[in-house]
C-alpha cells in the first residue's frame, strides 16, 4: 500500500506530493468521497497546496454498513494517500499520488469529529459529489421532500443529524452561535445550476429546522455553480490489479481518469477561496453556456452512442464509437441536431468541442462500460436531451436521430441485447409500475415513463408513431436496420 514511508521510495514514474505532508492544513470540508471526487476536484487543490497548504481536505462518508467501513480503513491506513493515473487518447500515461485528502471520517462512526470540523473556522469550503439525485429535492413540486424518513429524524433531533442537510445546517448553527464566518457550500455534481439546486435544498431543510438560521444562512453563505467535467470509470479489482503492474506501487485505492478535465466555476465565495486558477479552474460571472455546452453535447452524447450500443452487444464507449454507424449517427446528432441550436460560451469552438467529444469516447483506457453510462436513462434523458428535444419539435426541425434515440432507450429497458444475451438496466427511480411499463410488448406503453414529462406537452401523434416505428424495426431488424441514413 502506499503510506507516507513509502513516499520515500516510488517508482520512477511517479511523480509524489510536491509539498512537505505535514504543512498541509483543512480548509476544506468534502462529502462523497468517490472516483470523480478524487480524480476532479481534489486533482486540482492538489495543484495548488505547495503555494497555498491552507486548503487540504477532510474527507466524509455519509452511510455505514461493511462496504464504507471497508472504504475508511483502506484511507486510513494509506494516510488517505492514493496514485491517479492520467491516459490519453494515444496511451500516453501519467502517474502521481494525490496527498491532499488529509483525512477521512465516516460520519455514522463518529458524528461529533463531523460537527466540529464543520463548526471550526479553519473550514472554509463545504463541498460534496452526492450525485444528481442526492439533492432531495421532489419531481412534483421541485422543493426540497421534508417528507423522507431521514430527514424527518433530523428535523427532530437537529443536533445528532445523519444526512448532509443535518450535518451541515447544524454546523452552520454552530458557526452562527460562535460568531463565526458562514463557509460556502459547493456542489461538484454534474447537474444544471448545481449551486441553485444545493441552495434550494439546503434552505429548504434550514427554513423547516429554524427560520431564522435559514436567514442566516441565505445572507452570509454562498451556493457558487460549477461545470465539471472528467471521465472517471469504475475501477474493478482487475483494472486495479494492471494499474498497478503498469505503476510499479501496491495501492489499494487506485485510480485511473482520461487526461481531459474542465472546471468553470462561478466566483462567489463566503470566505475565501484557493487560487485555483492557477490550477487550470475557470472563473466566471455565469456558468450557464458552458453548461449547456457540455451537457448537450457531451453527455447527450454519451447515451445516444451507449443505448444503440449496448443493444449492439458493446460493452465498453470505445468499442461503441469505433463502430462506423454508430459513430456517424452520433456525429450527425452533435452535427445537426445540436450544434445548430446552440450557444457557444467565449472562447469555445463547437466543433473542437465536438472533435473532442470524440476523441475522450475513443479512449480505451478508460474501458468506461456502456451499462454506467445508460444508468439512470430516465434522469439523463431529462436533463442531456430535452432542450434539443424541445427545439427540434417547437421548430419542426428532423427528428429521425431522436426518435431513433428514445426508440434504442426503450428497447435497451428490456434486458436483452439483439444477439439475446441478457444484462440489468439501471434504473434507481423507476419502482414496479415504471419497470412494468418499460417490459410490456405494446410498443407504446412505454411513452408514459417519466423520462419523457419534459416535452409531454409537446408530444404529437406523428412523433409517437415515429417510435414506434423506430422500436419495431429496432425489434425486428436490429440496430443497424433502424441508424437514420444521416
Amino acid at each position: 500500500m502506499i503510506t507516507r514511508e513509502t513516499l520515500k521510495s516510488l517508482p520512477k514514474n511517479v511523480q509524489a506530493p510536491p509539498y512537505d505532508l505535514d504543512a498541509i492544513r483543512p480548509g476544506i470540508l468534502h462529502f462523497g468521497v468517490g472516483n470523480f471526487f478524487r480524480a476532479h476536484q481534489a486533482f486540482y487543490i492538489e495543484k495548488i497546496l505547495k503555494d497555498d497548504p491552507e486548503w487540504g481536505i477532510i474527507g466524509v462518508g455519509l452511510t455505514g454498513g461493511d462496504r464504507s467501513k471497508k472504504k475508511a480503513e483502506e484511507f486510513k491506513a494509506q494516510d488517505c494517500l492514493y496514485s491517479l493515473t492520467e491516459t490519453a487518447p494515444s496511451g500516453k500515461s501519467d502517474v502521481s499520488v494525490i496527498g491532499c485528502l488529509r483525512d477521512y471520517l465516516l460520519a455514522p462512526a463518529d458524528p461529533a469529529a463531523v460537527l466540529a470540523h464543520l463548526a471550526d473556522p479553519a473550514i472554509r469550503i463545504v463541498s460534496m459529489t452526492i450525485t444528481e439525485g442526492g439533492y432531495n429535492i421532489d419531481e412534483n413540486t421541485g422543493q426540497f421532500n421534508l417528507n423522507t424518513a431521514a430527514v424527518k429524524k433530523d428535523l427532530e433531533n437537529p443536533e445528532s443529524p445523519s444526512t448532509i442537510f443535518g450535518y451541515v445546517v447544524e454546523g452552520l448553527r454552530r458557526r452562527r452561535d460562535a460568531g463565526h464566518k458562514a463557509f460556502t457550500i459547493m456542489s461538484c455534481d454534474n447537474l444544471r445550476h448545481n449551486g441553485t439546486v444545493a441552495r434550494k435544498a439546503f434552505l429548504g431543510y434550514a427554513k423547516a429546522r429554524d427560520p431564522e438560521l435559514a436567514k442566516w444562512i441565505e445572507e452570509n453563505a454562498t451556493f457558487p455553480n460549477g461545470m465539471v467535467d472528467r471521465i472517471t470509470p469504475t475501477v474493478t479489482a482487475d483494472i486495479a490489479k494492471k494499474l498497478n503492474e503498469r505503476s510499479g506501487l501496491s495501492d489499494d485505492l487506485p485510480l485511473v481518469a482520461e487526461d481531459f478535465t474542465q472546471w468553470v466555476l462561478e466566483d462567489d465565495f463566503a470566505d475565501g477561496r484557493p487560487a485555483l486558477e492557477k490550477a487550470g479552474v475557470q472563473f466566471v460571472d455565469d456558468v450557464t453556456d458552458y453548461e449547456h455546452v457540455k451537457i448537450r453535447m457531451l453527455n447527450a452524447g454519451h447515451i445516444m452512442l451507449c443505448f444503440p450500443a449496448i443493444l449492439e452487444g458493446c460493452e465498453f464507449v470505445d468499442q461503441a464509437i469505433a463502430d462506423k454507424d454508430l459513430r456517424g449517427n452520433l456525429e450527425n446528432f452533435l452535427n445537426k441536431d445540436v450544434i445548430p441550436t446552440l450557444q457557444a460560451p467565449p472562447g469555445i469552438s463547437l466543433e473542437g468541442y465536438r472533435d473532442s467529444v470524440i476523441s475522450r469516447f475513443s479512449n480505451p483506457a478508460m474501458a468506461d462500460q456502456t451499462l454506467r453510462i445508460a444508468s439512470d436513462g430516465c434522469s439523463k434523458i431529462q436533463v442531456f436531451w430535452t432542450e434539443t428535444m424541445r427545439r427540434a419539435i417547437e421548430n419542426k426541425r428532423d427528428m429521425t436521430r431522436l426518435v431513433f434515440g428514445i426508440a434504442s432507450y426503450l428497447e435497451m429497458l428490456r434486458g436483452k441485447d439483439q444477439n439475446g444475451k441478457a444484462y440489468e438496466p439501471i434504473e434507481p427511480v423507476y419502482g414496479d409500475a415504471e419497470r412494468k411499463l418499460a417490459k410490456a410488448d405494446d410498443f407504446e406503453s412505454a411513452l408514459k415513463l417519466p423520462a419523457f414529462d419534459s416535452w409531454r406537452d409537446l408530444q404529437t401523434p406523428e412523433l409517437t408513431n415515429a417510435i414506434i416505428a423506430a422500436r419495431k424495426l429496432i425489434r425486428e431488424k436490429g440496430v443497424k436496420a433502424a441508424l437514420p441514413a444521416s
